[in-house]
């Protein structure tokens, strides 16, 4: 994706070096790092993870002296592009609805930070906090994202920024409340099941804005299909069979890898905000 000289967002808050307690002992394994990983990555209910993920060990942290290496600064102003790119695209789409997109900020930091939704560790991944509207992300993810992943390219690391907008437009249109109202009210299955539409809904989202960007001439070649490999990467299927060897369909809160790639592809061949009801889908 081109981002050389290109404007960058005012909306981006440094908090790198800052560490405001790091969360130990307690989570109860690898596989389970996992799923709280990509619950968090792919924009879940980010307080009842951290909540959960709180009953472990929180170890006090402080501010210590930091210094970003070239790349990582790179990576810093790439983010902060595409953060620009997301405040331009669907500024453009809500007007179109007559109604009024309100940017959200995007937090880097190194380590642990505090969110509105509580402390999380580097480990949990990117998020988005629906408490304060904020993006959080340790930038060190773009080297897990290719090297334990096998999700290389800038694009994918844009695509996950892209997906945690899409959870920031969700919560500006009320979407996010309506699901998250229906924990504790329905089984939890059925509560899964919902939470897999919002997770699909965003990866849509995440797809219009890629559409508007290729409009705009700033997609290469290869940046889409960095971005649906990072999208297959993440699905419940891969990610349970990689974890414990199998896969509890009814467990999912995201979707497989196939629903994930399939959601992307229609917002980026659609590029509205309509095409994107999975809520009312014939099918995911």
């Amino acid at each position: 994706m081109e981002t050389k000289g290109r404007r960058k967002s005012s909306n981006v808050e440094d908090r790198r070096g800052m560490s405001k307690g790091a969360i130990g002992g307690g989570i109860g394994g690898f596989g389970i790092i996992i799923v709280i990983i990509f619950t968090l990555l792919n924009g879940g209910d980010a307080g009842d993870v951290l909540n959960q993920v709180n009953q472990g060990q929180i170890q006090n942290g402080g501010t210590t002296e930091y210094t970003p290496t070239a790349e990582e600064e790179e990576l810093a102003e790439f983010v902060s592009v595409v953060l620009a790119d997301t405040e331009d695209v669907w500024r453009q789409l809500f007007e179109g609805q007559g109604l009024t997109y309100e940017n959200p900020s995007l937090v880097l930091f190194t380590d642990s930070v505090q969110s509105g939704c509580g402390v999380a560790g580097a480990a949990v991944g990117p998020f988005y906090c629906p408490a304060d509207q904020k993006l959080y992300i340790d930038l060190s993810f773009y080297q897990e994202l290719k090297n334990k992943f096998g999700a290389p390219g800038d694009f994918a690391m844009a695509y996950v920024v892209a997906h945690e907008v899409g959870h920031h437009v969700q919560t500006l249109l009320g979407t996010s409340q309506k699901v998250h109202a229906l924990n504790g009210k329905v089984s939890q299955e059925e509560y899964n099941a919902q939470t897999v539409k919002l997770e699909l809904q965003a990866d849509y989202y995440a797809g219009v804005w890629a559409n508007h960007v290729q409009d705009l001439g700033y997609l290469e070649t290869g940046d889409i299909n960095e971005a649906l490999t990072a999208a297959n990467a993440i699905g419940d299927d891969t990610l349970q069979l990689e974890a414990q060897g199998y896969i509890v369909p009814e467990s999912f809160t995201h979707g497989t890898s196939e629903q994930r790639v399939r959601w992307f592809k229609k917002g980026f061949e659609s590029g509205t905000i309509k095409g994107g009801d999975t809520f009312n889908a014939a099918a995911l």
